[in-house]
């Protein structure tokens, strides 16, 4: 029987958790201020958990909270102190990788789903069958595993237990994220959430016995970025892995912004429907999909591991920067009778110009900007400050949750 698969969307904050509801995720992954792998992303307090997760609920959306640090001593006593906290924020399950946090997991909220990160290093059935014998509810696959793996691990685990699986995103050098370059360079360990991701800086070689002198690991003339990865991106192959049985299709991205989230969500939503509905139509849409996966940051694209070991092509040698085709403006928040609507703008734009209003349907509207004003109602011509909040209208009225962007 064919599966459904569950889109699970990141999201970095309560604005974006609401956006990636509206734009088409069936579950959302948020992290706390605590014991999560993205410590420098904003991440949610107790109260914007609590009403994400009710939020998110009355869409018929879950969310799952990341508790997937590799826990020291010290982590333990807080640890605990915190998923009694979550007994009031009721979220659907919790995202682990350490034994111990598992365990105190079963002891204070012994009703609640649990899932078994991909850094725990999950990469065979006998891995998948360890954890649901001690009562977890899904696994999330190694981003090592090829479709041909994944597939016989669906075939060699209790039909109740779900694969979930990263179809999209940033990738690390690192086995399934186990690294220490971050520690040893900056004190800031990745393993508990605090990564500064030196795989993407520019390296050169020093020989022992000619200190200062730099000798370039040369590409080009420019230099080398050695461990810099592309990025993930599956969206034309939703067919292979729905066959190989996931039934969970992951984005990457708790550092990402909304304009991201509504971008990868719309497509992956639209893809995933098209296919159930109509494989033919969904192969007619592959040119719209490309489309539209391209209309946010990305450092060009890679299929991974799915199909064999990456060769050559899945590294990004001469520069680390990302591609980027629209700007993210913000979100409409609320819109008032006359049109005017909230907004705090993340990038300038100005009055006359020409935007995007981004509908979770999949419609993009070309609108004008007829004026902006500031908080007190003064008349502006252009908004250059970040998170300036804004009482602005467009030459059509947008709807609240429309994210706006305008192209580079």
């Amino acid at each position: 029987m064919r599966r459904k698969p569950e889109l699970l969307v990141p999201a970095s904050s309560l604005e974006v958790l609401k956006t990636a509801v509206r734009y088409g995720a069936d579950a959302v992954y948020i992290g706390g201020e605590v014991f999560g792998l993205r410590a420098k992303a904003k991440n949610f307090s107790l109260e914007e958990m609590k009403e994400g997760v009710d939020f998110a609920h009355e869409h018929g959306v879950k969310v799952y909270v990341t508790a997937n640090i590799l826990a020291h001593n010290a982590d333990i006593g807080p640890v605990k102190v915190y998923f009694n906290d979550l007994k009031t924020v009721k979220p659907d399950a919790l995202i682990i990788s350490d034994p111990a946090i598992f365990t105190i997991a079963k002891e204070i909220l012994p009703d609640m789903e649990l899932h078994i990160s991909t850094q725990a290093n999950n990469t065979n059935y006998g891995t998948y069958n360890f954890w649901y014998n001690l009562g977890a509810k899904r696994v999330v696959s190694a981003r090592e595993l090829s479709l041909n793996e994944i597939k016989q691990i669906r075939e060699n685990i209790p039909d109740d237990m779900e694969i979930e699986t990263f179809v999209h995103g940033a990738m690390c050098i690192s086995y399934s994220g186990r690294c220490l370059l971050s520690s040893f360079m900056t004190g800031r360990d990745a393993n508990k959430g605090a990564c500064t991701h030196p795989c993407r800086w520019k390296y050169a070689v020093v020989e022992e016995s000619r200190p200062g002198q730099y000798m370039p690991v040369e590409e080009n003339e420019r230099g080398t970025y050695i461990f810099n990865s592309k990025d993930l991106c599956m969206i034309e192959h939703i067919p292979e892995l729905i066959d190989a049985g996931i039934d969970s299709f992951k984005i990457e991205g708790r550092m990402k912004t909304a304009l991201y989230v509504a971008t990868v969500a719309r497509t992956y939503r639209k893809a995933i429907d098209d296919y159930l509905e109509s494989p033919d139509k969904y192969r007619e849409n592959l040119p719209l999909y490309r489309k539209w996966i391209s209309q946010c940051t990305y450092r060009q694209y890679t299929t991974g591991f799915f199909f064999g070991k990456p060769d050559e092509t899945t590294q990004i040698y001469d520069n680390n920067v990302y591609e980027r085709d629209y700007v993210y403006l913000g979100i409409v928040r609320e819109v008032s009778d006359n049109g005017e609507f909230v907004l705090e703008q993340k990038n300038k734009f100005s009055v006359s110009e020409k935007i995007e209003v981004m509908k979770p349907d999949g419609r993009d509207i070309e609108v004008n900007v007829i004026s902006i004003k500031d908080e007190e109602g003064n008349e502006m011509e252009s908004c250059p400050h970040p998170k300036q909040k804004l009482l602005v209208k467009l030459s059509e009225t947008p709807e609240r949750g429309d994210v706006l962007r305008v192209k580079e």
